[in-house]
């Protein structure tokens, strides 16, 4: 048979997802016909107004709630307040650099809460919004720091580990029913915040804009090549798909080859 993706009629909630990673995600999945709820800590114009655009573009509903994923009681309520989550993408997570004498324990707090425990809160109140559609795809942005280890960064390393793991033990508590749970570990993508990060470490390392991206930022990525926002969307809806109904447990890596290493 042919598969084709057609996600009229489902809802999807990304968390984190009003730039980078999440907005490409929302942006593929409403490519194919999925309602979208769009989400961060933030309550501006932009927003909103980000919500409306991808609503008028691809003739899907799309509306924009402010929850913050540090708080457990706002994960379970932005899933509430979305009223129905067919697929859902927890994406949201920031980052710290430093080594482990020095970690502020405040950052290693945050760090855990956003990156890992969102996750739990939000799976726990869709997962019964799933059963009851009979329907339902769970998907953990991971990283490749899901999968090996870096230095100084103690608490995302931690976090993404974890997030495979609850990934893992999702899949197999919804295994007999048609709902999967799975994990995109992406490498190093080409987001804003990555944008901005380049000026910095050309002026810190005095290297070129090249010279950073090729020496620095992929240093640990064999295809030398950004991920891009769109291939995390478009692997993102490829596993809301038919063909992906026995894909389940299971981490994908977006990463041009930095765990076969």
């Amino acid at each position: 048979m042919a598969f084709t993706i057609d996600l009229t009629g489902k809802t999807a909630v990304i968390t984190g997802s009003n730039s980078g990673i999440g907005l490409g995600i929302a942006r593929e999945l409403a490519l194919a016909g999925a309602d979208v709820v769009l989400n961060s800590f933030t309550d501006t114009e932009e927003d909103h107004a980000l919500a409306a655009e991808i609503a008028e573009t691809h003739g899907v509903k799309a509306r924009y709630i402010k929850a913050d994923m540090s708080k457990g009681d706002q994960c379970r309520q932005l899933i509430a307040d979305a009223g129905r989550c067919d697929i859902l993408v927890n994406n949201a997570g920031i980052q710290h650099v430093a080594a482990i004498p020095e970690f502020p324990v405040e950052k290693w707090d945050a760090i855990i809460a956003i990156n890992l425990s969102s996750s739990f809160h939000t799976t726990a109140i869709a997962l019964p919004m799933m059963r009851k559609a009979g329907w339902g795809r769970v998907i953990n942005i991971s990283s490749a720091h899901g999968l090996t280890a870096s230095p100084f960064k103690s608490a995302y390393v931690a976090a993404k580990h974890g997030i495979v793991g609850l990934t893992k033990t999702t899949a197999l508590e919804t295994a007999e029913e048609p709902i999967t749970a799975n994990a995109i570990c992406p490498g190093y993508v080409l987001t804003p915040i990555v944008e901005k990060q380049i000026p910095d470490t050309m002026k810190e390392y005095n290297m070129t804009r090249e010279e950073v991206i090729a020496d620095v930022m992929l240093k640990r990525q064999p295809s030398k090549e950004f991920a891009t926002v769109e291939q995390l969307g478009g692997t993102a809806t490829f596993l809301c798909s038919d063909a992906a109904a026995q894909i389940t447990g299971t981490t994908i890596s977006v990463d041009g080859g930095w765990t076969a290493l």
